[in-house]
């Protein structure tokens, strides 16, 4: 039973450890860091020893299963409660209570004793058929059903005569047989060994497309079953979404007959007695009106939280390969959002990423636009000398894209100014935003979209942590899985990745610094302030001045902020600052000062680390100790390296099947992955064709970012789609 207020808490520790076959005392340490306000990456970095060095996916883990058992536990003690305070509760009812181990398992149990709205059941209780209910589900040996039901017919009381008698009875044996917890398992075990998944097209949807002749993209489930217990969450968000537009009608079914004949024999179902036909009548009408639609509820439920799992977990893996994609790094960018009828908006952002001018070239109005363009291009860049010039890759990219490429061989620049398609997905988003207008007050939101877009070439962690995640574009069904599930998943990945790489304490924006550990939008804010008022910050201890940072938030935050060229050159590292006083013993006793250690690695070479270890810091700890010292502030994202594409093919229309192409993954799905080939619509290389082999999970084979070559199997104009393989190719 779930803890009152007199009784302790109950110790979830050792069943998480069961469930996540996990150390019990690992967990334990775990579950006591979070609930003192450890944040998930300071356990994972700085407390390993504590956790035999747990990782966050373990340690989300624990977190995630703790409060499902917690809120099992809550449940729970609701329902004894309740069943209690009916006078109902039996020492044996408690006991097969808190033996429950599912929420399903529970409700099952607690139904009968569930507050009702008015039923059938319940209104032939109030007709006083009760009685001759209890006779039918006895079975006697012997006795007359229509005999015994003339005693119960009543005008008064709405019973006219024998057959409503029997009517109202055999009601009432449906819901007791419903709402036994023995037959309930039973249909839910049919459906978890044999439910079938079936959907049919809606007839006046599919003639009105065809009238129309509008391609659907739900033809594959128009006559379509599949086992409930295999069906891959693709599939099934897919049916929900083609009933949710009334292309679809789905089900979920067992074998009705079989299913028949199990029940009348757990309710048992005498042959021999005069009741039988009465029984089998009412299982039949039970299974049929409550059971099944109560259970096939459950299961699509069940089916719809598996699915939104699955698809949730294939967002955040792509979610945490775009933000970690490689930086261009602290250089001079020039971005162009590219545009027809309006024209492309070009900014310069200096190498903080601080807006320096912006203008409009148009190069679709005729040879003096074009030229006028070609000039404004080499002014920005004899004036500005960017590294690099980054083009979204929406429409009219590719064709601005080129359009710089010939400008800067025309100027013999072309081996100077990088030329790289970014993908401007939210970049709208992001212009018309509140942090866009804070950040870019003096200019419009078609500047802003420019300005996402270098930035982004710039970091893409920094800023694309600025949007909405589902604006991104690297989802799978995004928008039809649970919603408070889809933001908390791809917050704990933007919080993973922010902490991962590290963040600069003097530059970074107040919505990076949100997703510090143990900082928040709050302290982000009063950070910023801070630093706007006082000046750069000199060391990480400063954070201490700040209002409302105390040594809790500091403990959590020190570690995964750095400041650059600080006095003290772990400051600019990702050693904690409450492992200062250990470098400084052991920089004495090597017979330097602690500076004297950073990159010097014949000098680490020599340090005997096995005997700084201790109660509370072990090799896990001086290891990574070690290894910051050697590279401090080390940025774990691979090194830039600008994308290529075939200067032949810029739309759809370009690419032919059989082609080999150069692309990059933008987004893996559970049935495949979309490639970029330079043209605006992106191809699919579906999981059969992922690999030479058998593929069962495309993230096994395939990473958004990834640079892929890819053969083309076929393009389909009328629905834009372009299918490619990857198999002998690579």
């Amino acid at each position: 039973m779930a803890a009152s207020e007199d009784s302790p808490a109950i110790d979830l520790a050792p069943r998480v450890a069961e469930e996540l076959r996990l150390a019990p005392a690992a967990v334990r340490a775990v579950i006591q860091l979070l609930s003192g306000g450890a944040t998930v990456p300071f356990i994972a970095r700085y407390r390993k020893e504590q956790t035999q060095g747990l990782d966050e996916v373990a340690i989300r883990a624990i977190e995630e299963k703790r409060e499902q058992l917690g809120a099992l536990e809550e449940r729970r003690s609701a329902v004894l409660g309740s069943i209690e305070a009916q006078g109902k509760l039996s020492p044996e009812l408690r006991a097969a209570i808190e033996r429950c181990r599912t929420r399903a398992e529970l409700e099952d149990l607690y139904l009968p004793y569930r507050p009702k709205r008015k039923t059938r059941a319940g209104t032939a209780r109030e007709r006083g058929l009760a009685p001759l209910a209890e006779r039918i589900l006895a079975q006697p040996p012997s006795g007359n059903p229509a005999s015994e039901a003339t005693r119960y017919v009543d005008a008064k009381r709405e019973v006219p005569d024998v057959a409503a008698a029997l009517a109202g009875a055999r009601d009432i044996v449906a819901e007791i047989v419903a709402e036994r917890s023995d037959t309930r398992a039973l249909v839910r075990s049919r459906f978890e060994r044999e439910g079938l998944v079936e959907s049919v097209a809606v007839k006046s949807k599919v003639k009105a497309q065809v009238a129309a002749k509008q391609p659907t993209k739900f033809e594959a489930y128009y006559d379509y079953s599949e086992r409930a217990k295999t069906i891959p969450s693709h599939r099934w968000l897919a049916i929900v979404r083609g009933e949710t537009e009334g292309v679809l009608r789905a089900k979920v079914r067992v074998d009705d007959d079989a299913l028949a004949r199990e029940l009348s024999s757990r309710v048992g179902v005498r042959r021999s007695s005069p009741f039988a036909g009465e029984l089998e009548e009412a299982v039949h009408d039970s299974m049929k009106r409550l059971l099944l639609p109560s259970i096939e509820g459950d299961v699509r439920d069940d089916l719809k939280s598996r699915s939104d799992v699955a698809a949730v977990g294939v967002f955040a893996e792509n979610l945490g390969k775009l933000l970690l994609a490689a930086p261009l790094g602290r250089r001079v960018v020039l971005g162009i959002d590219p545009g027809q009828r309006t024209g492309c908006k070009c900014v310069v952002v200096d190498d903080t990423g601080k807006l320096q001018t912006h203008t409009l070239i148009n190069l679709v109005t005729g040879d003096s636009a074009r030229e006028h363009a070609k000039r404004t291009i080499l002014d920005l860049v004899k004036k500005h000398a960017p590294f690099a010039i980054a083009v979204g890759n929406g429409t009219h990219g590719r064709e601005t894209e080129d359009f710089c490429r010939q400008v800067l061989r025309d100027a013999a620049l072309g081996d100077s100014v990088v030329v790289v398609l970014v993908s401007e997905s939210g970049a709208s988003v992001y212009s018309a935003s509140d942090v866009a207008r804070e950040e870019l007050p003096d200019v419009d939101l078609t500047v802003r979209g420019a300005v996402s877009i270098a930035r982004r070439l710039q970091d893409p962690l920094a800023e694309l942590v600025k949007i909405d995640p589902k604006a991104i574009g690297v989802g799978q069904y995004q928008h039809d899985v649970d919603q408070t599930l889809l933001a908390r998943k791809l917050d704990e990945v933007i919080e993973s990745c922010v902490n991962a790489v590290g963040v600069e304490l003097n530059t970074a924006s107040a919505l990076l610094l949100a997703h510090v550990a143990g900082i928040g939008a709050s302290l982000a804010k009063k950070i910023v302030a801070h630093r706007q008022k006082k000046g750069a910050f000199r060391s990480r201890k400063e954070l201490l001045e700040v209002s409302g940072l105390g040594p809790k938030a500091f403990e959590q935050a020190a570690g995964f902020v750095r400041v650059r060229d600080a006095k003290n050159p772990l400051d600019g590292s990702a050693v904690h600052p409450e492992r200062y006083g250990l470098v400084e013993r052991i920089a004495k006793d090597a017979g330097v000062a602690p500076g004297a250690l950073v990159g010097n690695d014949a000098l680490l070479a020599k340090i005997p680390w096995a005997s700084y270890a201790s109660a509370d810091v072990g090799l896990p700890t001086l290891e990574d100790i070690r290894r910051e010292l050697a590279k401090p502030g080390r940025d774990p994202r691979s090194a830039f390296e600008p994308p290529k594409f075939r200067d032949d093919v810029r739309a759809i229309e370009d690419v032919k099947p059989g082609m080999l192409l150069d692309g990059i993954v933008t987004n893996v799905t559970a049935f495949g992955a979309f490639v970029d080939l330079g043209v605006k619509q992106d191809g699919l290389v579906h999981v059969s064709e992922l690999a030479d082999r058998f593929v069962k999970d495309p993230h096994e084979v395939a990473h958004v970012g990834d640079r892929v070559k890819v053969k083309v199997l076929a393009v389909d104009l009328a629905r834009k789609r372009i299918s490619l393989s990857r198999r002998s190719v690579q």
